[in-house]
């Protein structure tokens, strides 16, 4: 055989065997057993699991889910626990409202994951809010707070409800001077800052630090990733791998947050109807964030149902449901998709063809996200 030829047959059979082994390290991605995931998965060392399915647009900043870690508080606002509990007598008081009857902790309610069951909640006079109330626990986590990410930390957040017409109805000045008269106030002011001088700064940063201390507690996804491999049935394993892979989750619902704080049209979009939202476009006025809403995190997701920025879906099987079927492209009429104006949502959204298990498997993997560190029953 001349020369030539052999070389040519020799890179043949290189390719050819490239080839098969991408095909089947391919196939062994998709195809593990559930012990295989389980020993992965419960290892208690990320480094062995299984490779996550990313677009592109993902892969920037990407960090995979874990538990979370301590929280940092800022060094102009540090932590004590006479600041918190000052925070939190506040965080409860309906006197920063202007009807004295609403308080902060009236629709971020500590026996519902300190979210509300409403789709929108009722505040000043019965007014509905104009989006779903996001939960405070692990806020101080995000580097932007509200749906629209108009603020960037919680010290700047707390006004906006106070002085919301919806909401409270207030203002920050006549609401220091409900705090003024208050001598146990001023008492706690002292103790805690040194003087009795009540100031906005001062009251944002005492409701702050109460709410930066209310993290999640080890969930049950928390003990499994590290090493308690027995915490998790077969349906829960099968779900975490779905999550990571088929599913595509990970690609917005990453970091130990499960969230990557980053901001997308999902396609929920009421285009040309009275509910429409404009999202992120209301804040920047850029064309492209139209109807983009900041990831919330799927930590304490059991406690915070009803769930997306407008509290259309009670359950999270709805939520599943509507992402695997590609939030609804296809029931899209031909005037919508030929219109210039209808609304471009995420190249990440796409149709998954799930089966009615693997629906099951990833809402039984999402309920092991949940502490319940602040569970209690209604009035407590």
């Amino acid at each position: 055989m001349k020369p030539q030829l052999k070389s040519i047959l020799f890179s043949g059979f290189l390719i050819l065997s490239l080839i098969l082994f991408l095909c089947s390290y391919a196939l062994r991605e998709n195809n593990y057993t559930v012990e295989e995931l389980r020993e992965l998965y419960g290892s208690g060392r990320p480094e062995l699991w299984p490779r996550p399915f990313l677009f592109n647009a993902a892969r920037e900043g990407f960090q995979d889910i874990g538990p979370l870690p301590a929280m940092v508080f800022p060094e102009d606002n540090p932590w004590s626990e006479a600041r918190a509990e000052l925070g939190k007598e506040l965080f409860f008081d309906p006197q920063l409202s202007e009807s004295g009857k609403i308080s902060c902790a009236a629709c971020h309610l500590p026996s519902y994951g300190f979210a509300d069951y409403n789709m929108l909640t009722a505040g000043h006079e019965g007014q509905l809010g104009l989006r779903n109330v996001l939960t405070v626990i692990n806020s101080g986590y995000f580097h932007t707070l509200f749906w629209d990410g108009r603020v960037s930390t919680l010290e700047a957040q707390v006004k906006h409800p106070l002085e919301d017409p919806r909401e409270m109805n207030f203002t920050m000045d006549l609401a220091l001077e409900r705090v003024k008269e208050n001598p146990e106030y001023r008492q706690k002011f002292r103790e805690v800052f040194g003087s009795d001088e009540i100031t906005a700064h001062r009251l944002s940063q005492a409701i702050a630090t109460y709410e930066r201390s209310l993290v999640s507690g080890k969930s049950r996804f928390d003990l499994f990733v590290e090493g308690k491999k027995d915490e998790f049935s077969n349906a829960e394993v099968r779900g975490l791998h779905l999550f990571r892979t088929k599913a595509n989750c990970v690609n917005c619902h990453n970091t130990p947050l499960f969230s990557d704080q980053k901001f997308y049209n999902i396609g929920l979009d009421f285009f040309s109807s009275e509910d429409e939202d404009m999202g992120l476009y209301e804040l920047t006025g850029k064309e492209a964030d139209r109807r983009k809403f900041r990831t919330p995190s799927l930590r304490e997701l059991t406690l915070t149902s009803p769930y997306m920025h407008n509290g259309q879906f009670p359950e999270i099987r709805n939520v599943l449901m509507m992402y695997n079927a590609g939030m609804g492209t296809e029931t899209l009429t031909r005037r919508q998709q030929k219109d210039p104006a209808f609304p471009k949502k995420s190249d990440m959204i796409k149709r998954l063809d799930l089966t009615d298990e693997e629906i099951s498997d990833l809402a039984a993997f999402l309920r092991t996200l949940s502490s319940d560190r602040y569970k209690a029953e209604p009035g407590e």
